[in-house]
């Protein structure tokens, strides 16, 4: 009986316009919301993984991986295990890893915001204040010792350098960890830094190949850690996690 009720309205338009008139409008607007679960679906295979890369992005002040490091946490903690006991973190929103990490047992963890802190919420200032989160250019050395950190996890920061300051950076990265660095890189092909971006930057993202930063490694004497790298991908796997940025893994200086 459903199917025959259009053919029926339109016959008696006049007498029934104020009941179709609602139902065409329903009827428009549920066919609009497939077609946009159809679009979303088909450009990143999946509303909800769509979602939530917007959702980071825009809500973390439009940087590319902000709330990756988050999301990678468990299968972190999976790949490293005993060596998540000590963490560093340098990236921008440092504050809301930092704090996501001291929530786990036994961990300890500290940040370097790597530009200007504009704006801080009441939780970010304490941490500042009590010297777990510091600003600090990491175009010159980190103020810490060498080893002092069991791990050290660095996202949306290095695209923004040139390959003048990776060469001093990324080798001061891995001096103070003594069990690895993991590195949170852009894709080429998603979002660049919005021109907004570019005067607090300095410069605008520069999204590398994932070809170029073996290449970029090697040649700075950086060892990738493939047993790491083995583990992130069962743990990530077994978790359905699947990452919104590449991610390496560096072994520590020895």
């Amino acid at each position: 009986m459903m199917s025959r009720r259009p053919g029926n309205s339109s016959r008696r338009f006049g007498d029934g316009k104020s009941k179709s008139s609602p139902l065409l409008s329903i009827a428009l607007i549920v066919v609009g919301a497939l077609f946009i679960i159809g679009y979303f679906y088909k450009g990143s295979g999946g509303l909800v993984s769509r979602i939530d890369s917007v959702s980071r992005v825009e809500g973390a002040g439009d940087y590319l991986c902000s709330g990756e490091v988050q999301r990678a946490i468990p299968v972190l903690q999976k790949t490293y295990g005993d060596s998540m006991h000590k963490v560093l973190h340098v990236g921008p929103d440092t504050c809301y890893v930092v704090s996501r990490l001291q929530k786990e047992d036994e961990t300890e963890a500290w940040g370097v915001e790597p530009y200007d802190v504009e704006e801080t919420d009441s939780n970010c200032k304490t941490l500042i204040r009590r010297g777990s989160v510091r600003v600090s250019d990491i175009k010159f050395p980190l103020p810490y010792r060498p080893k002092s950190f069991s791990l050290v996890i660095v996202s949306d920061t290095l695209d923004y350098l040139s390959p003048k300051y990776l060469n001093k950076t990324l080798p001061d990265l891995v001096r103070v960890s003594t069990d690895g660095l993991v590195i949170f890189t852009g894709i080429p092909t998603n979002q660049k830094a919005k021109v907004a971006d570019v005067s607090k930057f300095g410069r605008a993202a520069k999204m590398r190949s994932g070809s170029w930063w073996v290449k970029f490694f090697l040649q700075n004497n950086l060892e990738e850690n493939e047993a790491a790298n083995k583990k992130f991908e069962q743990a990530s796997t077994k978790s359905s996690y699947v990452p919104q940025c590449q991610i390496f893994h560096l072994k520590s200086l020895h």
